[in-house]
C-alpha cells in the first residue's frame, strides 16, 4: 500500500515489551522501567490479527523488538505463527544477544529468518559500563551460533559514543573479514536517555566516514537506511545509519506497533494511534491500519527541533 507522498509501507516493526534485561546508558534508565498490568499491553494472539490485517494490505515484512523481546516467553510461538501469515515474507528480531544462544535454533524452526544484534564494544569491560553489567561473552557466542545455523546475514547495530566506543570503529569492522556479518553504526539521537548524553556524545557517521580508508561504496536495498560499504577480501559489509546528519524519510517504508497497541507511523512523531479497540473486528482493524499508513508524515523535524518529538523513550518504541 502507498502513503500519500507515494512510498511503498510494506515493513512492520513490534515491540513485544519496554523491558529489559540491561541498562544501556543511552536507552534504559539505571533503575528500569515501571512493569506495565498485563491488560495494558498486547497479547500475542492480539499481535497475530494485527500482522494479519497489515499482511493483507501489502505488509510483507515484520520485526520483533523492545526492549528485550527475547524475555517473552514463547516468542517461538509467535514467530511460528507470524511465519504462517499469507504475505509475510521476512521475519527477523533486533536484541541484545543476551539469551539469543540457547534459543536460536528454536526461533530458526519457528520460521525466523535474520537477526539484528545490539554491540557497542567489544571490551568486556566497556561491554559492562555502557550495559551496565552485561556478559559481552554471551553476546559473542550468540553471534557465532547464528552464523553456525544459517540466520545470516547477522547484522550488529553499533551505537556511537564519542569518547567511549569511537576509538573501536576499525576493531568492529574488522569482523567483517572473516565473518557474514554487517556491521551498522548508527548515530546518537537525542531520544529519551539518549538526549541526556547527546550534547557530549554525538558523532556524525560523515565524520567517522572521513576518518576511513578502503571502503568501496555499495547500492544499498530500496528502503533501507544505511549507507552501505564493503572493502576488498572481506565476507561482510559496513553500514552507517545517519538519522541526523542525512534524512533518509523520503524511503521510509515502515511504521511501528508499540505493545500498548499504538501505532507510531514516524518514530520520531508525538502522534500515536491507538488500535485496542478495533483489534477484534478484522473491518474496523483493517480500515484504521489503511488510514494511519496512508496519512504517513512526510518526515520527521529533528535537525529543526534539536530533539525527537515523541513523548516515548526508545525501549518503548523499539527503534
Amino acid at each position: 500500500m502507498l502513503d500519500k507522498y507515494g512510498r511503498e509501507i510494506n515493513y512492520l516493526r513490534i515491540s513485544l515489551t519496554d523491558r529489559c534485561n540491561l541498562r544501556c546508558i543511552y536507552c534504559m534508565p539505571k533503575d528500569g522501567v515501571e512493569k506495565k498490568c498485563h491488560e495494558n499491553i498486547l497479547r500475542y494472539e492480539e499481535i497475530i490479527k494485527i500482522v494479519q490485517a497489515a499482511a493483507k494490505l501489502g505488509i510483507k515484512k515484520i520485526r520483533y523488538t523492545g526492549g528485550e523481546p527475547l524475555i517473552q516467553r514463547n516468542i517461538e510461538q509467535l514467530i511460528h505463527e507470524t511465519s504462517r501469515t499469507p504475505g509475510i515474507e521476512d521475519i527477523a528480531i533486533t536484541t541484545n544477544g543476551l539469551l539469543l544462544y540457547d534459543e536460536a535454533d528454536d526461533l530458526k524452526k519457528a520460521g525466523l529468518k535474520r537477526v539484528n544484534i545490539s554491540l557497542d564494544t567489544l571490551k568486556e569491560d566497556k561491554f559492562k559500563f555502557i550495559t551496565r553489567g552485561g556478559d559481552i561473552k554471551l553476546v559473542l557466542s550468540a553471534i557465532e551460533k547464528c552464523i553456525n545455523i544459517g540466520l545470516t546475514p547477522v547484522k550488529i547495530n553499533t551505537v556511537l559514543l564519542k569518547g567511549i566506543n569511537d576509538g573501536e570503529i576499525n576493531d568492529l569492522i574488522h569482523l567483517t573479514k572473516d565473518m557474514p556479518i554487517n556491521i551498522r553504526f548508527i548515530e546518537l539521537m537525542p531520544i529519551g536517555e539518549g538526549e541526556k548524553l547527546y550534547s557530549d556524545c554525538f558523532i556524525s557517521n560523515d565524520e567517522v566516514i572521513e576518518g576511513l580508508t578502503g571502503l568501496i561504496p555499495l547500492k544499498s536495498n530500496e528502503g533501507s537506511t544505511a549507507k552501505l560499504y564493503s572493502k576488498k577480501g572481506y565476507k561482510g559489509t559496513i553500514g552507517f545509519i545517519n538519522p541526523l546528519s542525512c534524512k533518509f524519510c523520503s524511503a521510509c517504508n515502515r511504521i511501528r506497533l508499540t505493545s500498548a497497541g499504538t501505532i507510531k507511523p514516524c518514530l520520531h512523531s508525538e502522534n500515536e494511534i491507538d488500535i485496542k479497540e478495533v483489534v477484534n473486528d478484522e473491518l474496523r482493524l483493517r480500515k484504521a491500519l489503511k488510514e494511519i499508513i496512508y496519512n504517513k508524515p512526510a518526515e520527521h523535524r529533528l535537525n529543526e527541533e534539536g530533539k525527537s518529538e515523541t513523548h516515548r523513550n526508545m525501549y518503548e518504541i523499539g527503534g
